[in-house]
């Protein structure tokens, strides 16, 4: 993927206009066959396709918003909307959980006609486009290292599993006849709790992100392995990475011998800047602080 690799802010607002057009396909037809084909589970997972809907809109503001450049009020730029945009839409996974919840016990109390053999084609061939735009937009948010992007393909899984559940449950309503027509009802409830487990994970996620978690281990030793290679750094003292949006910016302390001038010691921190952001073009910015050692 290496024109995601080059721009990764163009790639994640297009896998998301992808997902909202498809999305909007997906929510007309699966809403026409559960209320024409008596599913519940269908119309339950239609539900859920709305609120892809709106979290991808979301998403998408959220990162025009996270792009624009670092001003007076924000100097380390806007990158929070990024992961703030995450933490909304896995807020609207479970306000969607709830829902779909709520009425599949109403549902399941509530009798009514045996679901349509038709629903089982429609819900067929949703599940294997979403779970194939599942594994598109994983891989764009986990190769540009971006939560939001990957909270939008959790959301996407989540349909599909929706969507099994529902298969499932209209299987098992075909099958075993009437006194089972709340099967699919019983399965959009079981699909329910599997969004929350999910939302509940990006939120996790997401709040690390915004609360400047550290990041990846590996991330680190690159960086620290970056320094140590520049001559005159003796020891990495310190190293702290934070993630905005799609850009990093380090706080690292380096040894380096007392003997230098105060001019030779700022030419090793500038040598050490500057290699760090052309190894790696995700670094925006870094502040290298000089501790002398072994001075006499």
């Amino acid at each position: 993927m290496k024109e995601i690799d080059l721009n990764p802010s163009a790639a994640a607002i297009r896998t998301t206009k992808l997902g909202i057009l498809l999305s909007i396909a997906l929510l007309v037809v699966k809403a026409l066959a559960g209320y024409f084909g008596h599913s519940y589970a269908l119309i339950a997972d239609a539900t859920e396709t709305g609120t892809d809907i709106v979290s991808s809109v979301l998403l998408w503001a959220g990162l025009r918003y996270s792009l624009k450049p670092a001003d007076d009020d924000h100097p380390y730029g806007h990158g929070k909307a990024e992961p703030l945009a995450a933490i909304l839409i896995s807020l609207f996974l479970i306000g969607a959980a709830v829902w779909i919840a709520y009425h599949s016990i109403y549902y399941i109390r509530t009798p009514h006609p045996l679901p349509q053999a038709f629903t089982l084609w429609v819900l067929a061939a949703v599940i294997l486009v979403k779970e194939g735009m599942f594994r598109y937009v994983h891989e764009v948010g986990r190769t540009i290292k971006s939560q939001a992007v990957m909270a939008d393909a959790y959301h996407h899984r989540s349909d599909a599993i929706t969507s099994v559940a529902a298969f499932i449950g209209i299987v098992i309503a075909r099958l075993c006849g009437q006194g089972y027509e709340g099967a699919d009802d019983w399965a959009a409830l079981l699909a329910a709790g599997f969004i929350v487990y999910n939302a509940l994970r990006i939120l996790k996620r997401s709040m690390s992100e915004v609360m400047d978690g550290a990041p990846p281990q590996d991330l680190l030793e690159e960086i620290k392995s970056t320094a140590i290679d520049v001559e005159g750094v003796e020891e990495v003292e310190k190293c702290y990475v934070r993630k905005m949006g799609f850009d990093y910016f380090v706080d690292m302390h380096i040894h380096v011998s007392g003997e230098l001038t105060v001019t030779q010691g700022h030419h090793i921190a500038h040598e050490v800047k500057s290699m760090l952001i052309e190894r790696n073009k995700r670094i925006k910015n870094a502040i290298i602080h000089v501790e002398p050692v072994g001075d006499k």
